[in-house]
């Protein structure tokens, strides 16, 4: 099998907007692309290019000028070999860029294959719990109200996104634990928005409300305090999310003892290849591997597929939990009436695009 073509269909996507902490403005109007890789069998692999925070335009040029001629007439199940050609130029392409190749090449590997791609990485489970991952609110009492809903649902744990003021910070999170009691697990992202000192204060207090883990407290560039606060503290500290060098930066961590669990997903580290590295290599260590939500529907399919295939993924993530993000699909993931999602059951990526919808939403870029 020989790849013969690549095209990108840019369409529009409208949802509410909404922010972080830091104070970027996520959702609202967006362009995405479907991409679709074809091959001479006539199979064709689909991912989407862009994500609730950034739009195709970004990526299609590097994806079609610079990529595609690397794997042009190549055979697309060869995912290793095309996915370290990829990486190669990673100094100058984005690896959001190479993730979105990497995706629909397992989509075709997994259609000529007629296995769901967790079968070929190896099945480990057939559903996964979720979390509750919000996004900013104003005051603590809308972020109790929120959690009221979800300990409700009987979801089984609640990411708060804060403000990012450490002050605030810690009103927030007794509201919140106040709204759940000892019901849900409770994290705390807080978008590397701290220094030291107050990432060490708030640190303290959610030890004190039991929280199940602290992440990105630091800004990824500090291993050094990021070391400080994990010694200083017993709640397990989460990073990696946005490491230098992707999976190639994840040793410097471990090797450091920098962080309690490794954080990745497909658009983050360069695609389905390198995160199921990534998982394997936090296993090696006796550690987590917590994959967060990848910003379009396609992506969080694929996300799903490695948590499948993994047994040290505690969590599907559900951000934000309202299901904003889910856009382009005809059957997206669904959380069942236990706050579980499970394990796509068709080949490849196992996704229904909406053709009728993309076609209808169109735009030149």
């Amino acid at each position: 099998m020989k790849i013969t073509g690549i095209d990108i269909l840019p369409f529009r996507w409208e949802t509410a907007p909404w922010k972080t902490g830091m104070g970027k403005w996520f959702g609202g109007t967006k362009n995405l692309g479907l991409l679709s890789i074809y091959t001479d069998e006539g199979i064709t692999g689909n991912s989407i290019v862009g994500s609730f925070a950034v739009g195709v335009e970004q990526f299609a040029p590097t994806i079609i000028r610079d990529l595609y001629p690397l794997i042009h007439q190549r055979d697309p199940q060869l995912t290793e070999i095309l996915w370290r050609d990829m990486w190669k130029h990673n100094r100058y392409v984005q690896s959001q860029c190479v993730s979105y190749i990497d995706i629909a090449l397992w989509d075709i590997k997994g259609k000529k294959a007629s296995l769901p791609i967790h079968n070929m990485l190896g099945t480990s489970r057939s559903k996964i719990p979720v979390y509750s991952s919000t996004a900013w609110h104003e005051t603590p009492d809308d972020y109790y109200r929120e959690a009221e809903i979800f300990t409700r649902k009987g979801w089984v744990a609640h990411k708060i996104h804060p403000h990012g003021i450490a002050k605030n910070d810690i009103e927030i999170c007794k509201a919140v634990r106040k709204a759940t009691g000892d019901e849900l697990k409770l994290m705390l992202d807080v978008t590397w928005a701290y220094n030291y000192y107050d990432a060490l204060t708030v640190g303290r207090e959610i030890e004190e409300l039991d929280f199940y883990w602290y992440e990105d407290p630091l800004p990824e560039t500090d291993i050094y305090s990021y070391k400080k606060l994990k010694n200083s503290l017993t709640i397990p500290v989460v990073s990696t999310e946005a490491v230098p060098g992707k999976y190639f930066g994840m040793s410097q961590w471990l090797a450091n003892s920098t962080t309690d669990m490794l954080r990745g997903d497909v658009g983050s580290l360069g695609g389905i290849t390198p995160l199921i590295k990534t998982a394997h290599l936090a296993e090696g260590f006796n550690m987590n591997c917590e994959i967060f939500h990848g910003g379009n529907s396609v992506d969080a399919f694929a996300n799903l597929h490695v948590m499948m295939a993994i047994r040290n993924c505690q969590f599907y993530e559900m951000f934000p939990p309202n299901g904003e993000n889910q856009f382009g699909l005809i059957d997206d993931i669904q959380v069942d009436d236990w706050g579980f999602v499970h394990a796509p059951i068709n080949p490849g990526l196992g996704i229904k695009i909406n053709w009728e919808l993309i076609n209808r939403l169109k735009v030149d870029i």
